[in-house]
Formats: C-alpha cells, sequence, structure tokens
C-alpha cells in the first residue's frame, strides 16, 4: 500500500511544530503508535520519516542484508536507527521538529513534505525545489528502464509504444 503521495507545504511555527499533512496522517497509527519515526537524511538536506512498520522492515532489512556484526550493518543501524526519534501528533496532527533536524534540513519557517511511497522526506522548499530539478533529469534518463507503459505514464511521453 502506498502510504505517502503528493507534495505539501506547510508552516513552522517559533516552537519547531509543523503540521503533518492529513494524507500522511490517515495512513499512520493502525499499530497504535500515533506519530512518525523520523531521522536525518545522510544522503540529502532533508528529514527522513515513516511509519513503525516501514522501521521495522528497514531494521530487518539491514540485519539480513549485511552480516548481523558486520560493519556495514553497524553503519546503516547506527545512522537510520540509532538517529531515529519518534514524533507523536499533537492534537492539532503537528510533530514537533528537534532544533538538531531543523539546522540539518535548514528549515526555518516552511516545510516541504514529499511523499515517496512508502516513506516521506521534510524540506527546505527552496532546497526542494533545487532537488526536484535535479531528481527529474535523473528520472528522465532512468525511465528508459521502465517498461513502455510505464515509461510514458510517468514522464508523459508521446511515443505509446
Amino acid at each position: 500500500m502506498l502510504k505517502f503521495l503528493s507534495t505539501t507545504t506547510n508552516k513552522v511555527d517559533i516552537k519547531g511544530r509543523v503540521s503533518v499533512p492529513a494524507l500522511f496522517r490517515a495512513n499512520i497509527g493502525p499499530d497504535g503508535f500515533q506519530g512518525i519515526i523520523a531521522y536525518k537524511s545522510f544522503k540529502h538536506p532533508c528529514i527522513e520519516g515513516a511509519d513503525t512498520s516501514f522501521m521495522e522492515q528497514l531494521s530487518e532489512r539491514i540485519h539480513s542484508d549485511f552480516g548481523f556484526f558486520s560493519d556495514e550493518n553497524e553503519a546503516l543501524a547506527t545512522v537510520l536507527l540509532g538517529k531515529a526519534t519518534q514524533m507523536s501528533f499533537d492534537p492539532e496532527g503537528r510533530i514537533h521538529l528537534p532544533n538538531e533536524y531543523l539546522e540539518h534540513a535548514n528549515i526555518t519557517e516552511a516545510a516541504t513534505f514529499v511523499g515517496l511511497g512508502n516513506k516521506f522526506q521534510i524540506w527546505n522548499p527552496p532546497a526542494y525545489e533545487k532537488h526536484y530539478e535535479v531528481q527529474l533529469e535523473i528520472a528522465k534518463v532512468e525511465a528508459g528502464k521502465l517498461g513502455p507503459i510505464a515509461r510514458n505514464l510517468s514522464l508523459g511521453n508521446k511515443d505509446r509504444g
């Protein structure tokens, strides 16, 4: 099931609280935890977030794909799981982003939530626009690896073959 779709920008208040998009919140919580788990992306200047089921799958994957005591396992588990933070929703559907996270993503007055299917990212809005343009160019190249129908649907290609 795709839990996180679309892109939404919301205001961040002076206390670092931001409203998680309603469509994202609607797909979180069947395990009883009403909130998200977030961590600082090690690839981009953004915050990555997901529900507990995704984080459980990520943990299992790290441990199964790499030897339990391997350096790769330890590195990924330390960066992704060891620095992750559970963030509960308040009654208005907001989360509190710690200063460390705000600084990492250079988020001040607004935050852009970007759905990526089973996880999402939280960006500084202008930084996301630049990131999107780079990703669009990569997607145009990589679309050639998809089947013809998917390639045409995803990039509006006029060649429907």
